[in-house]
């Protein structure tokens, strides 16, 4: 994917964001043969593609351990993790979930009478479009628990970052989440995204960001089977699959130089004696990162 700079409120002609809705089926098909999601959010499409994979992530696991399903659980357990920390430090919490796809972890918060909270999902036009229609049919959207359209390279107009964050309380704390969206774009274009997240969440009482990152870790065990499984996401989702930053220390400093007041790097594995999720016998490839503006 190209790195050249867009126009400040135009979409960059050579990053096509309607490619990342393909995996986001096949995650949510992760999610619910392994008891995270809803019924309703099942999809035969994602079905399909995590069966199509299921050798080549085979294969991988028996080389190494892991594979991109192990990643995918191991990163939203320890999201929710972190979200559950904040929104019991700001029972008003305002939760604005990007690229949220057939995320299901709107609808468990949301029915988990948290009364002081309130919920955005937003997405590209078309899964915004199915995430509504799916969560209707369940009578789950409300007031306080709404979906919207959100383009993130977008800075200006009514599907822009800066509108989304625009219309919430701005006496009330934020939090936005991204799963699986960051890696899609080359550095210099999610860095500029980044910064002006966190721009805009320096204008609430408190601002975080939560969102997890593959970096390029070079000194891993299984770097050469990572760069496999790593071609084999860019195939699935037709563009490349940048992987930012080879170190959690350039990790930290690279969301601080972006704006942030404070990043923490968190690798899976401090979580494994805390959450239930699978425990590899190899270091993880993923790491989250929790920003405070």
């Amino acid at each position: 994917m190209s790195s050249t700079p867009q126009v400040p409120g135009e979409l960059s002609t050579s990053t096509d964001t309607s490619r990342i809705s393909i995996s986001a089926l096949y995650t949510g098909h992760v999610w619910y043969r392994n008891g995270l999601s809803l019924p309703a959010l099942y999809s035969r499409l994602g079905q399909t593609g995590y069966w199509l994979l299921k050798p080549i992530n085979s294969f991988i696991k028996l080389l190494t351990g892991a594979d991109i399903e192990t990643f995918l659980l191991e990163r939203h357990k320890v999201i929710d993790h972190k979200v559950a920390a904040l929104i019991e430090k700001h029972p008003d919490l305002q939760i604005v979930e990007i690229a949220c796809g057939l995320s299901p972890r709107g609808a468990r918060i949301m029915s988990s009478n948290y009364a002081g909270l309130s919920y955005v999902e937003a997405d590209l036009p078309d899964m915004a479009a199915k995430k509504q229609n799916l969560l209707q049919r369940l009578g789950l959207l409300n007031n306080n628990h709404v979906v919207q359209t959100c383009n993130i390279l977008n800075s200006k107009g009514s599907d822009s970052l800066e509108h989304l964050l625009g219309n919430l309380d701005i006496n009330r704390p934020v939090l936005i989440i991204t799963e699986g969206l960051v890696n899609y774009f080359d550095l210099p274009v999610i860095s500029d995204v980044w910064q002006r997240m966190a721009e805009q969440l320096k204008s609430f009482p408190a601002g975080y960001y939560v969102t997890e990152v593959y970096p390029d870790l070079h000194n891993h065990p299984h770097y050469k089977w990572m760069k496999r499984a790593k071609k084999v996401v860019a195939l699935l989702t037709q563009g490349d699959y940048p992987l930012h930053y080879n170190s959690d220390e350039s990790m930290k400093s690279g969301f601080e130089e972006c704006g942030f007041h404070k990043a923490v790097v968190s690798n899976p594995s401090d979580y494994y004696q805390l959450l239930n999720m699978p425990k590899l016998k190899t270091a993880s490839a993923v790491r989250i990162v929790e920003c405070t503006a």
